[in-house]
């Protein structure tokens, strides 16, 4: 069987209720992962800003606020800093999608992307 879609990069925690669901959201709709990269590899804002040169748009999830992020003039401050955590490093999960880039979870923007 073959994947119906395909997530280019996913970064996880361990013991992150948020990359749980994401994961489960992944699992369940046959989304097939190209590459997984664990938090314990802490990536900052050098890595942040070369995932956001790739991207279009920006879907930033923390708690119930989401935040959008049109990405085609060029990646701003305030993109950066909805991707960093307090400690300074990418938010987990955080997806790539082509050229959409999904931080924290967040489902009506999981099915929007993945539909």
């Amino acid at each position: 069987m073959t994947a119906k879609h395909k997530a280019d990069w996913f970064y996880f925690r361990t013991g992150c209720t948020g990359c749980a669901k994401a994961a489960g959201f992944l699992k369940e709709g046959e989304i097939e992962i190209v590459e997984q990269v664990p938090a314990s590899r802490k990536l900052q804002v050098e890595d942040a800003k070369a995932l956001l040169a790739d991207a279009s748009l920006l879907i930033a999830a923390k708690g119930r606020k989401v935040n959008e992020f049109d990405l085609s003039a060029g990646a701003t401050e305030d993109a950066v800093t909805a991707m960093l955590g307090p400690t300074g490093n990418l938010r987990a999960p955080t997806v790539k999608v082509g050229t959409t880039l999904l931080v924290g979870f967040d489902e009506s923007s999981y099915q929007r992307v993945f539909s």
